[in-house]
């Protein structure tokens, strides 16, 4: 699994991107969404600023006893780079506890400010250490794909944000959910698949794998070249979020999603009312 976190020590930290780190982590805990972290920042800050943020918080989190099992692709829908107002993809790590059984419910209050997209999971077979990584590296690395869902989350206080910020916040990731069925690569088009993802039985999102960036094979291109060159390459066994294939929808409490994505099946995920324990939905 990924863990190298390029050379972050928090002893050397720049005092504005240990103040960004701090305020992330204090708004995930106190529920209270914090001011836009690019505003610490000389011009706004830049893209390696953001990431050192992201790091330093992923640290904290490893330190803590939390486990990475892969990474996120963020923004590599026009749609949802439109709604961000973002024109650039980004990544972000997940961990093992962001994980919700398919079909299990979101407890109210654990996410400050929740939407959901549907996007194609990947699960690697092979590592992928080069910096120029192909889509033909790609098919031979993935083991199987899955559906899924991604809870999107910001931290920053009504989803004020700029690439700076998301980047910073762990590209805006909160949870993800994933289908129960692998299908291998040989068996689907990712690029041709189609998504359909209802809100309480109501279409919200639609979108196509053409959607993500061409093809969600080549976001996860993207991605492993982007941590090969930071010395951290995607390895056997790392889960890829590849990105959203259609635009986020608002998730509120008592919310209830299904996505369906053709030739790889159907992924569920609920939001309980508050009050309620997390568990199945019924």
């Amino acid at each position: 699994m990924s863990t190298v976190l390029d050379g972050v020590h928090p002893d050397a930290t720049p005092p504005a991107v240990a103040k960004a780190a701090d305020l992330l982590v204090e708004a995930a805990r106190t529920g209270a969404a914090c001011h836009p972290v690019r505003n610490l920042f000389d011009d706004g800050g830049d893209l390696e600023t953001a990431y050192a943020v992201q790091q330093l918080n992923v640290r904290r989190g490893l330190d803590a006893g939390r486990r990475i099992v892969g990474r996120k692709i963020g923004l590599t829908s026009v749609a949802v780079q439109r709604q961000l107002g973002v024109d650039r993809p980004d990544f972000g790590a997940l961990f093992a506890d962001m994980a919700v059984p398919d079909g299990g419910e979101v407890a109210a209050g654990r996410l400050l400010q929740p939407k959901v997209e549907a996007e194609v999971a990947l699960v690697l077979g092979r590592d992928l250490p080069d910096r120029a990584c192909t889509v033909v590296d790609v098919l031979r690395a993935v083991d199987f794909a899955l559906p899924a869902l991604e809870i999107v989350d910001s931290r920053v206080r009504g989803w004020d944000i700029s690439l700076v910020d998301t980047v910073a916040d762990n590209a805006s990731c909160g949870l993800y959910v994933l289908g129960a069925t692998p299908v291998p690569l040989t068996a689907v088009d990712l690029r041709a698949v189609t998504m359909t993802m209802a809100r309480n039985g109501v279409t919200a999102s639609e979108g196509t794998g053409a959607d993500c960036l061409g093809s969600p094979l080549t976001a996860a291109a993207w991605l492993a070249s982007a941590l090969a060159e930071r010395g951290d390459p995607l390895r056997a066994g790392d889960l890829v979020l590849t990105g959203a294939l259609g635009p986020m929808a608002p998730a509120a409490p008592g919310d209830y999603f299904e996505a369906h994505i053709s030739e790889l099946g159907s992924v569920r995920v609920g939001f309980a009312a508050a009050g309620t324990a997390e568990g199945d939905h019924q």
